[in-house]
């Protein structure tokens, strides 16, 4: 639970503590919530997150499901690009452009004061059957850089796209020319002095259309846990951030150049490489090297962003349906 110590998985250990934590623990937390967020109308803000939560992380749980079952009961091969190696390949294969890895089959890293043979790690590339990617490390363009602190992480827009090609059983990247392909929403996060990754970031809703982007907002306060934090981590967090926090330089109403050509690349990402599955989260990076994709998500996250709900719920609700009439695959036993 955010800013508690007490691990949501303590409640799923048995089937009647998880029944409880449904009927019971849920509900209480739910009206604690709207006592402390929506004074004025509790009613309504207590039925509302109870029965139809709209908050980014109930929109996270609803992708993940969607994306298990439709891979579970059409085993479509899109599925295999959420390990990193094969995206990038099958991308590089097809012409599109994707963050370059170095063709050294292994390398070694040393501490340059330890001896004794210690300090030494070796690491042998993906591309020779090993575990690890090698790649360099990228950097922010320009124009992407000006907006952020000296030490801030490579800083990605996280892009939302649908396809209505997973209906069919059959559908392959060869196909995909019937494949209705939409780009949902467009986050650009703004990383944090000297994170590692823009997972600690500023997530700033960017528009598809135009380019502008709009306030931002954060999902940190989801991930402090401990009693330290107990009453101090807020429940609740708006879009109402206009300036990086460690710059204070302004962010909001700024314009992403080329915003089109980030919402083409990956729209046509999605129906060449896997236009069976029915959600992908691209991270795109703008960096000095170009426009490239980092990686594919498939049981993806808005980030916060802006999204057609009615649309993306439409969508979703007939993938369940059609799900339904296909038949549970017979899993082999341990």
């Amino acid at each position: 639970v955010p800013g508690t110590c007490f691990p949501l998985s303590w409640l799923c250990r048995y089937r009647w503590s998880t029944a409880l934590a449904v009927v019971v623990y849920y509900p209480m937390v739910v009206l604690m919530a709207a006592l402390r967020t929506a004074r004025k109308d509790v009613v309504r803000y207590f039925r509302a997150q109870l029965l139809n939560p709209t908050d980014w992380f109930c929109y996270w749980r609803l992708n993940c499901a969607l994306a298990s079952l439709h891979s579970l009961k059409s085993r479509d091969k899109g599925y295999e690009l959420e390990n990193k190696w094969t995206f990038l390949v099958q991308a590089d294969e097809a012409n599109i452009p994707v963050s370059p890895w170095l063709k050294t089959s292994e390398l070694v890293v040393k501490d340059k004061n330890e001896e004794g043979g210690m300090g030494l790690h070796f690491f042998r590339n993906a591309s020779e059957g090993g575990q690890w990617i090698i790649q360099e490390r990228l950097f922010n363009s320009p124009l992407i850089a000006d907006m952020l602190p000296e030490t801030a992480p490579l800083s990605t827009f996280r892009i939302m796209t649908s396809s209505r090609g997973g209906f069919s059983e059959t559908t392959t990247p060869d196909k995909h020319q019937n494949c209705k392909i939409q780009a949902l929403s467009c986050v650009f996060r703004a990383g944090l002095a000297t994170a590692s990754t823009d997972h600690e970031s500023i997530l700033f809703d960017v528009d598809m259309a135009t380019g502008i982007i709009k306030k931002g907002s954060t999902t940190n306060h989801w991930y402090r846990i401990g009693v330290q934090h107990i009453w101090t981590t807020p429940w609740t967090v708006g879009h109402d951030i206009e300036v990086h926090p460690d710059t204070q330089k302004r962010i909001c109403d700024r314009h992403v150049s080329r915003i089109e050509d980030l919402v083409q690349l990956v729209e046509d990402s999605h129906r060449r490489l896997l236009p069976g599955v029915p959600m992908v989260g691209w991270d795109v990076a703008v960096t000095t090297k170009g426009i490239l994709l980092l990686e594919v998500n498939l049981s993806c996250n808005f980030f916060r962003g802006s999204f057609d709900q009615r649309s993306y719920l439409t969508m979703v609700a007939d993938y369940f349906t059609y799900l339904e009439t296909l038949p549970w695959p017979t899993l082999k036993s341990p």
